[in-house]
């Protein structure tokens, strides 16, 4: 944008005129700042201004601009660069005071002086602000050089723009020097300070405790609130170029915690909610304080236990309930006035209708009100009441995986079943219904069906309205998300497909309810509906772990999440359940229903129509719940290869494909010598289509070689099924077992089961019969040949993997690589003498060595943890300690003379 040009407007000497002049440079100022706009200038001042008979308008060139760097500054290149880049005189001074005045140009013409200092303290600088001098710092000099703005357009000292934008206020300070000074070091650096919070530019606030109106007021509105120590740490980052003091990376360690500055007793909990809390506390900034501590600011108590009120010795003490501790490290803030416990305890004696009392009574009320309505169906004879049938409602909960009955928890939710039982009793009496006046045990069974999906729609609505959709509302809105949206999606993900088709299947019992007969088709529910429950289960149940995962780690790492799940268990909808707890209900279902219609099935008469139905039905049910398994186990499968993959250095790309899956993994010790070496203790992971062959790799002395590695083992081969011809069973072994391969130099690989948990004779069939289906033969009997170990020429004896027998292999290939990674024949002699010495075998001849020479092998040794020692080298084997690969001499014990030596 263009520099605005400068007017001046002439007429008349009076006072009144010269008044006047002001007032016409300002509305000039106001009505036009291009020559262009000149025209309709003129016409709106005639007309302010009447009196001006004649109005004269003449150019007003700006006064001369220098930049005078002081000191240390004038000593940077790149300040002195960035001065240069203005195209202004640059000037470069010890103290800048011969400048003051506004002199400086040679022609002696009155010049505007920019004055970069080095620091804002001291004498000079107090001097120069004393005197309204523009002051610029070197990074606010450089910053503006880089974005190619204009200088000089702030009032106060600009020493760089870390707060540019930031408009702050205060509140609980109240030492009057630290006040002074963080205004100082704010306006230094480019932010305001307004007194009043309520500005609507306002964007932080500063102070060192929670609490106060200016504290609920930017919480509530979202403003950032920091602790003081935010500006100082702003301010030693002041050299740093283009340094924000906002972005969040840097505030977020300098946030002021909800609970700083309290310090908070909880009374009346479980020692683990106890200790929880207090975990909780600390993690929030809060101090946890007895009951008798004079300084204690808050008391939370727990009011499901606690019948009278607490008395701490601090009479000012807050009496709260402990919807106020997560409320408020939820909001970052809770009015104490809203969580009283004396006005809870005072609502609890005023109201002696159950109905109205506060949410967190209702359920022992419940349970009164269930235990009346099962009194009352023990004696219609119905299923709930019979003590003699087996419960299929408990039987389907005895399947949890979480030790919870399934539909017979004390969650509200359940009093729609009781509200649907003492419906259907009402309307009995009445006989406004067309039930029969005396149920049937298949109406009773199927009572118990819509009661139980009734109650587990109503657990899903809880989990859509109460946790996935108020989570979704937080994550549009600006600063205020819980989760984000990818962290909500893999937690509820897979959850409403669910929600939808049991809605739907609700609906069609309502109908049913409403319209009872003895010929209704239960069966054509589930029917109708299998298509959808095979889309819908699949997805959610094999991914529940990594669910419940993602759920515990932003439950972990996220306080006001946290809070928020604690707020909501506490409400009548979760029954104090957790939000895992509602969960894993769909997990449950589907064998509550298998057992539900099993029992109506039972009490279903052969003539009638839906009992074909009902066998379809069940079919059905078994069919989804087969399928998931399945689905399951290929899931499982495919996450199973990318482990191994992912944990194999060296494995090949094409080991993952989605036509592979994972079948088995067997820990094996080679026989022959044509893979690793004799010995060695390899992985043999077998596949649908193919075998991994790979070896753990070594942990002893090849660490220090590559420390950083995450991959634990080295790949060896990779053999596709389709070349084995023939597994053979070594018969006088109960271990060992080998592999012919077609087309192979060395076609024979021999191996020997290590896995105690692994039968020698169920792996080779399960190998066989597994070669038989990837290469589409039936006689799987065929493959698997029977022969002894002197038949195929095999060692079968000790295959040297015993702690000894790795200890001498360690000490044989240390020496080896030793070897080859010194050049012996270019080597000094003192060299060869040491490192012989060194290499020497901790468990070789100690005769003619010194003491002190048996005492540093002894060292050596001990430097070796050889329970942790496996083969790393392929080049280098052995087969056993007669036949142990011979060192070079070189790096062989010695006490030859130097003559020798030199003879190597």
């Amino acid at each position: 944008m263009p520099t605005p040009r400068r007017f001046s407007f002439v007429k008349g000497d009076t006072n009144t005129d010269c008044k006047k002049l002001v007032t016409v440079r300002r509305e000039a100022l106001s009505y036009f700042t291009y020559e262009k706009q000149l025209k309709q200038a003129k016409v709106c001042l005639c007309q302010v201004y009447e009196d001006f008979t004649e109005l004269s308008i003449t150019r007003e060139e700006p006064p001369a601009t220098q930049i005078c760097l002081v000191g240390d500054a004038g000593r940077d290149m790149e300040t002195l660069q960035a001065a240069h880049s203005f195209g202004m005189p640059v000037i470069i001074s010890e103290t800048g005071m011969e400048f003051i005045d506004g002199s400086g140009i040679p022609d002696g013409a009155k010049s505007r002086t920019f004055f970069v200092l080095p620091d804002f303290e001291g004498s000079l600088y107090e001097t120069l602000n004393s005197q309204k001098q523009c002051i610029l710092g070197p990074p606010a000099l450089k910053h503006a050089a880089q974005l190619k703005i204009t200088i000089g357009q702030n009032t106060r000292p600009i020493y760089n723009y870390a707060m540019q934008g930031v408009v702050t206020s205060f509140t609980g300070i109240r030492k009057r020097e630290e006040l002074t000074k963080m205004v100082h070091l704010i306006h230094s650096m480019g932010g305001c300070i307004k007194k009043d919070l309520m500005n609507t530019r306002t964007t932080h606030l500063i102070c060192n405790q929670s609490g106060g109106e200016k504290y609920q007021y930017a919480k509530t509105f979202r403003l950032a609130v920091v602790r003081s120590g935010w500006v100082y740490a702003a301010w030693d980052e002041r050299n740093t170029l283009n340094f924000d003091a906002t972005k969040e990376y840097f505030t977020k360690s300098h946030k002021l915690k909800p609970f700083e500055g309290h310090k908070i007793c909880f009374f009346g909990f479980p020692a683990e909610d106890h200790q929880h809390m207090v975990d909780v506390l600390l993690e929030n900034g809060g101090m946890y304080a007895e009951l008798d501590d004079p300084e204690c600011s808050h008391v939370v108590v727990d009011e499901h236990t606690t019948t009278t009120k607490p008395e701490p010795n601090n009479k000012s003490s807050h009496i709260l309930k402990s919807d106020w501790f997560w409320y408020y490290i939820k909001d970052g803030y809770a009015n104490e006035r809203d969580y009283l416990f004396g006005d809870y305890l005072d609502t609890f004696a005023n109201t002696p209708n159950t109905a109205d009392r506060p949410e967190s009574l209702l359920f022992s009320n419940n349970k009164r009100k269930r235990k009346r309505i099962s009194q009352r169906l023990q004696l219609e004879g119905t299923p709930l009441g019979s003590s003699k049938r087996r419960s299929s409602v408990s039987e389907a909960g005895l399947l949890s995986g979480s030790n919870s009955f399934f539909d017979c928890t004390t969650s509200p939710d359940k009093s729609l079943g009781d509200k649907l039982l003492m419906q259907a009793g009402e309307a009995e009496v009445g006989g406004e219904s067309s039930t029969p006046a005396k149920k049937s045990m298949r109406f009773n069974h199927f009572m118990d069906f819509f009661t139980t999906e009734s109650n587990y729609v109503g657990i899903l609505d809880t989990i859509l309205n109460l946790f996935k959709n108020k989570l979704d509302e937080l994550a549009e809105t600006e600063n205020d998300e819980l989760l984000n949206k990818s962290e909500i999606k893999s937690i509820f993900g897979n959850f409403l497909p669910i929600h939808e088709v049991h809605q739907s299947m609700l609906e069609k019992l309502r109908d049913m309810h409403s319209n009872w007969h003895e010929d209704c088709l239960i069966g054509d529910i589930i029917i109708q509906h299998q298509d959808q429950l095979v889309k819908a289960y699949p997805p959610y149940v094999n991914f529940f772990e990594k669910m419940k995962e993602q759920l515990h780690r932003c439950d972990r790492e996220y306080p006001r999440f946290h809070a928020f799940l604690k707020i909501n268990q506490m409400k009548p909808e979760c029954g104090r359940q957790s939000l895992e707890d509602l969960m894993i209900r769909p997990v449950q279902r589907l064998p509550s229903i298998s057992l539900l219609l099993n029992d109506i099935l039972k009490h279903t008469t052969g003539s009638n129509v839906d009992h074909a139905r009902l066998e379809e039905a069940l079919k059905a049910i078994k069919q989804v719940m087969l399928h998931i398994n399945e689905d399951k186990r290929r899931t499982e499968s495919r996450m199973a290869m990318f482990d191994i993959f992912n944990d194999i250095e060296g494995c090949p790309a094409h080991l993952v494909s989605s036509n592979r899956s994972f079948i088995s993994k067997c820990e094996v010790n080679e026989l022959s010598d044509s893979l690793s070496g004799r010995g060695d203790s390899l992985l043999l992971f077998l596949f649908s289509d193919s075998i991994e062959l790979c070896k753990r790799k070594s942990r002893g002395f090849n660490t220090a070689k590559s420390p950083s590695t995450a991959k634990t083992h080295k790949h060896i081969k990779f053999i596709s099924l389709n070349t084995v011809q023939f597994v053979i069973d070594i018969t006088d072994s109960s271990r060992a077992f080998g592999l012919l391969l077609r087309d192979e130099k060395e076609n024979l690989y021999a191996f020997s089961i290590t896995d105690e948990e692994t039968e020698k004779s169920v792996y080779v069939k399960k190998l066989s019969m597994q070669i038989a289906a990837h290469t589409c033969r039936t006689d799987a009997s065929n493959i698997l040949l029977c022969h002894t170990s002197k038949e195929l020429q095999v060692d079968i004896s000790d295959t040297n993997v015993s702690t000894l027998s790795k200890a001498f292999k360690l000490a044989a290939r240390t020496r080896l690589k030793v070897g080859r990674a010194f050049s012996f024949n270019k080597t000094p002699n003192k060299l060869k003498r040491a490192v012989s010495t060194i290499m020497t075998s901790p468990f070789g001849s100690n005769n003619s060595l010194t003491p002190a020479s048996q005492l540093s092998q002894m060292r050596l040794a001990s430097c070796t943890n050889i329970n942790e020692v496996d083969d790393d080298d392929e080049d280098m084997r052995s087969n056993s300690p007669s036949t142990q690969s011979v060192p070079p001499l070189s790096v062989q014990p010695t006490r030859k003379n130097k003559p020798g030596i030199d003879r190597i």
